[in-house]
């Protein structure tokens, strides 16, 4: 690990009980939610990390403790450092703090995280659907989201599926 990022690592550790994972030399601090803002600023503002480059969600379900995990990718491009944290978050009425104030970017990520994973971001300038219509129900990257898609065809049920299909009038 970077000199660097393990002393963000330890003051992470004790500023915001974060916990430290590092896997192929990549680091990750699993941070609080309720510590996820002032980490993301501290990034920002103290250690220079100015860009936001990937956001997304993970859900874990049936899991509920933690359902989702908040995946943030954080970079430096003055001092050359790649940081990840993760948000663990309850399966109940899933929301995080807004970080849209301090990266710009996360506005649109954030939004669609609510679009596709229903995890609310609490202080969002403009929390909306971005991808889906306005009015679709549901969040179709979460687990329990159903997929009503067509049984495949395959030679051993073509005849079973081709009979079943609508056809038009002649």
């Amino acid at each position: 690990m970077d000199k660097r990022l393990h002393a963000i690592a330890r003051e992470y550790e004790k500023q915001f009980a974060a916990q430290t994972e590092e896997e192929h030399n990549e680091v990750r601090l699993i941070v609080p939610v309720e510590n996820i803002v002032t980490a993301c600023k501290q990034l920002h503002d103290r250690h220079g990390f100015e860009l936001l480059s990937a956001m997304t969600a993970v859900d874990y379900w049936p899991q509920d403790a933690p359902r989702f995990h908040i995946i943030y990718q954080f970079n430096s491009l003055s001092q050359n450092l790649s940081l990840g944290l993760r948000v663990p978050v309850a399966g109940s009425d899933p929301a995080v703090p807004t970080i849209a104030h301090i990266y710009r970017n996360a506005n649109w990520r954030e939004r669609e995280i609510w679009d596709m994973f229903g995890i609310r971001f609490i202080g969002h300038p403009d929390l909306r659907r971005i991808l889906m219509p306005e009015d679709w129900e549901g969040h179709p990257l979460r687990k329990d989201y159903p997929l009503g898609y067509e049984e495949p065809q395959f030679s051993f049920n073509f005849e079973d599926i081709r009979n079943r299909k609508p056809r038009a009038r002649e």
